[in-house]
């Protein structure tokens, strides 16, 4: 399938319901904390005190095992068994059902300097998705140009800002590939450009009875796809108006980011939002892998 970037835009759509020629300003009356719709991703099962006895014979069988394998690198000189990378995918695949939601998708993030002009930013989740395959939160393109690196599990959550006047949904991809077939898709995308098509864009996660009611594939605004290299995931995430409002041009985080952009959805701060949200999830990800990977000194 040709993947080269598109000439000429978005596709056609409905026009906006109303011009947007300025950022949206602050507004006042809400509750301090929006209500929030959160699903549990898989639960852990709790360890059983029956099974003390059967694990320590385990340690101990453990042990003489990887003793026997540490030797055999050290006769055979074999430097391609380094634990830390293979740990870092292994536990990365996993870490969607083995961490708690709140460590994914923490109730409140803050960006230092993560907004426009570098200011402070606080977003504040108002639900989760349930875990689930992929083809239910990015279209079938996009969908398609992951196949390659296959798709474990994805897992998201949606987000809205200190004033509520714009609504974010974060998400990250599990999949199933090697660190060589990650760096594969990560060099694709940069040299195709993939990040910046319009027709690559995630899907929005709207939930009834919260400020993302409305959030809908009209409304996405600005988005960022990011391929990690060291862990097995993709992180992504799509911004829109709170407010339902149509936007007829989408544009990429890092358009809308950069110095001098003037397009309405640069003002508004949406790129800001969906680069902010994404990579304060990001961090956490990375940090929560290192916690379950780093040995103890």
């Amino acid at each position: 399938m040709d993947l080269t970037p598109h000439p000429g835009g978005a596709p056609p759509g409905p026009p906006p319901t109303h011009p947007v020629p300025y950022p949206v300003p602050l507004r006042y009356g809400f509750p301090e904390t929006p209500a929030e719709t959160t699903t549990r991703l898989r639960p852990v099962r709790p360890r059983r005190r029956g099974r003390t006895a059967v694990a320590a014979t385990c340690v101990v069988l453990g042990l003489g095992l990887i003793g026997g394998a540490a030797t055999g690198t050290w006769l055979t000189g074999d430097s391609s068994a380094e634990p830390g990378t293979r740990s870092a995918y292994a536990t990365g695949r996993t870490v969607w059902h083995t961490a708690p939601v709140d460590t994914l998708f923490p109730r409140t993030l803050k960006g230092i300097g993560a907004g426009p002009g570098a200011a402070d930013r606080v977003w504040t989740r108002i639900a989760v998705a349930p875990d689930s395959g992929c083809a239910k939160g990015i279209d079938p393109l996009l969908l398609t140009t992951l196949r390659p690196a296959g798709c474990e599990r994805m897992v998201r959550a949606t987000y809205t800002d200190a004033t509520r006047s714009s609504v974010t949904t974060v998400g990250m991809i599990f999949t199933e590939a090697s660190e060589e077939g990650m760096r594969a898709l990560a060099t694709r995308f940069t040299e195709q450009r993939l990040g910046a098509r319009k027709d690559l864009m995630p899907r929005a996660y709207a939930v009834e009875g919260t400020v993302a009611a409305a959030f809908r594939d009209g409304q996405r605004a600005s988005w960022t796809v990011h391929v990690l290299t060291e862990l097995p995931v993709v992180v992504f995430a799509v911004s829109g108006f709170a407010d339902g409002r149509t936007v007829a041009d989408p544009q990429p985080a890092a358009a809308a980011t950069a110095a001098g952009a003037t397009t309405a959805v640069a003002q508004a701060g949406l790129g800001h939002e969906a680069k902010g949200v994404a990579d304060q999830v990001e961090r956490g990800l990375r940090g929560t892998v290192t916690d379950l990977t780093e040995k103890p000194e």
